[in-house]
């Protein structure tokens, strides 16, 4: 007996965009590594790729997700091991 059953058939109403295929698709067709979603509309879905690289942007300019200045941190020990 198979401990996961795979999931071939997807609910209606759930939309997903799949990266492989650049296409729109209702209910899981494509593994789950090659897609996007779910989303609530097939218009949500249709805008994945754009959502995606709002939110890409947006994270690169949060300081939340950077832990130090490119320059490095200010008070880092200078020289020697500290050690």
């Amino acid at each position: 007996m198979a401990l996961f059953k795979r999931r071939t058939v997807g609910k209606p109403g759930e939309w997903y965009y799949c990266l492989k295929h650049q296409k729109v698709e209702e209910g899981p067709e494509c593994p789950a590594k090659d897609r996007f979603g779910p989303y609530g509309s097939r218009e949500e879905a249709e805008h994945a790729m754009a959502t995606a690289r709002e939110r890409n942007q947006e994270w690169e300019n949060d300081p939340k997700w950077h832990d130090a200045p490119e320059d490095g941190p200010e008070d880092a020990p200078k020289g020697g091991s500290g050690a």
